[in-house]
């Protein structure tokens, strides 16, 4: 099912936002709820779906943010029985107002594994329609402000060391940004992406999917800040020296010493740190080490779906005084429970048939095809996204809903959320479950630049208090000294 990962589920899974003052970030508030009548709302909705119609119809560099029609908390409220097309306006306008910031989109993997021009950015044209899930026109109708472009890179290379690949990947990415210059901006900073969604273009962020390409080295760690990197996912599939993947082997139990030290290091640099793929343990960890806001790049609640690369409440529940944003993804076996028991079930017969047909590929092959003929694909939807994003917010608050989509790193999709232009159908989905306008423009983007806006100011504050740290794994962990 996944691009990145070889078999399904296997998956090879102290302040809160008003107590930031939500410092430049645009969020404000949710008001009361509006008594006023329906018809109002819809009159209002008409205006708004004229207004976005122009806007999507325009270029990207010509989209100004502008103060939407109508667009407050009352108006979302009024809308929650209104049409599928009115809601989807009123969205439009509101994003007029807020970007739309994707957690996780793997374009440049998707670039380097492209069959005819691998690592050809030039021959991967993304002002035409490509044949992944992102492209130019698709972002712009997605209404999509800032996006965190991830440079990932597989846990298990064989043939070098992480840094090559990692450099490579960067490199990607950067081209990618410099290409399209009329519609990608590099971004370092929140206030970045603001400027260049301020201008109609989409404020781009590197973040790293896995801290094994820092290879043990805050050294390297670094120099990856240096080149752009705004988050680092800790993990991915494979459990590190200093730290424990959701679905490998624990072996650390959480953070060791040195994992510590990388999440410390993470705070003084303004680096972000990602808790997507790991475990629980480590979770815990970098919450009672970290002195800035955590992300979960693309995760959704275990509690909804049982599966390891979701967030368990316990986490849930402490997202409010650490100030973090859990960015929903949008994988099809990570929100529907369904999918995730058929995907867990095929996997248990591929293991049986390769007990039975040792060596037989086909004989495989006619077994698991005739499984699946029999025992189709549940169906994900944009329901089962948004049942998610409720309850998170019922366990930590709206404020710390985002989304990542992992886009380009999947190879199934959400039905209604097939690619980067469906943005504004899932914040209509929460339209009609009564999320606020204010809730909704942080869901879209304002929840995460404000976790991105607190990480620089510890960022700043510690790079007075204390020098890069030197210390090593041989140090910490291994009791070596030097």
């Amino acid at each position: 099912m996944l691009r990145k990962i070889a078999r399904g589920p296997v998956f090879n899974g102290s302040v809160s936002g008003c107590e930031f003052g939500l410092m430049g970030s645009g969020y404000e508030p949710a008001t009361h709820h509006s008594n006023a009548k329906l018809t109002t709302a819809l009159y209002s909705a008409v205006t708004l779906a004229l207004t976005a119609a122009l806007a999507t119809a325009a270029p990207l560099a010509a989209q100004k943010p502008a103060a939407p029609a109508a667009a407050s908390s009352n108006a979302a409220q009024d809308l929650r029985n209104a049409s599928l097309d009115a809601r989807v306006a009123y969205v439009r306008a509101l994003l007029r107002q807020s970007p739309v910031v994707d957690g996780h989109n793997d374009l440049p993997w998707a670039m380097r594994e492209e069959k005819e021009n691998p690592l050809d950015v030039e021959a991967y044209n993304l002002r035409r329609k490509t044949k992944g899930m992102t492209d130019i026109a698709r972002l712009r109708q997605g209404q999509v402000g800032g996006q965190f472009w991830s440079v990932y890179i597989p846990g298990d290379i064989r043939d070098s060391g992480y840094a090559r690949v990692q450099l490579e990947q960067i490199d990607i990415a950067r081209r990618v940004i410099a290409r399209y210059p009329d519609v990608f901006t590099p971004a370092l900073t929140a206030a970045d992406v603001r400027k260049a969604y301020a201008k109609g273009k989409i404020g781009s962020l590197l973040g790293m999917e896995g801290g094994h390409a820092i290879e043990n080295s805050l050294g390297a760690l670094r120099a990856y800040y240096d080149l752009g990197v705004r988050y680092m996912t800790l993990t991915h599939n494979v459990t590190l020296d200093w730290a424990d993947a959701a679905n490998d082997k624990a072996r650390t139990g959480g953070l060791t010493t040195f994992g510590k030290e990388v999440v410390r290091e993470m705070n003084r640099l303004g680096m972000l740190v990602d808790l997507s793929h790991v475990s629980p343990g480590v979770m815990s960890d970098a919450l009672n080490t970290t002195e800035a806001p955590v992300i979960f790049s693309h995760s959704s609640s275990r509690a909804v779906t049982n599966v390891p690369r979701n967030v368990p409440d316990s986490i849930l529940a402490r997202l409010p005084k650490n100030g973090g944003v859990v960015m929903v993804t949008f994988v099809p076996g990570f929100v529907s429970q369904k999918v995730a028991d058929h995907d867990a079930a095929l996997n248990r017969l591929r293991d049986s048939v390769a007990k039975r047909y040792p060596g037989d590929n086909d004989a495989q092959f006619k077994a698991v095809a005739a499984w699946r003929q029999a025992n189709p694909t549940p169906i994900a939807t944009i329901s089962d996204v948004a049942d998610h994003m409720d309850h998170i917010k019922q366990v930590a608050g709206a404020a710390h809903v985002g989304m990542g989509g992992d886009y380009d790193g999947i190879t199934e999709t959400v039905q209604g959320l097939e690619d980067v232009s469906k943005y504004p159908d899932l914040l209509a989905e929460l339209v009609k479950r009564g999320w606020t306008a204010s809730e909704i423009r942080g869901v879209a983007g304002e929840n995460v630049l404000r976790a991105l806006t607190r990480t620089e100011v510890v960022s700043a504050r510690l790079r007075k208090e204390r020098p890069a740290s030197t210390k090593t794994i041989q140090q910490l962990d291994r009791k070596i000294t030097p």
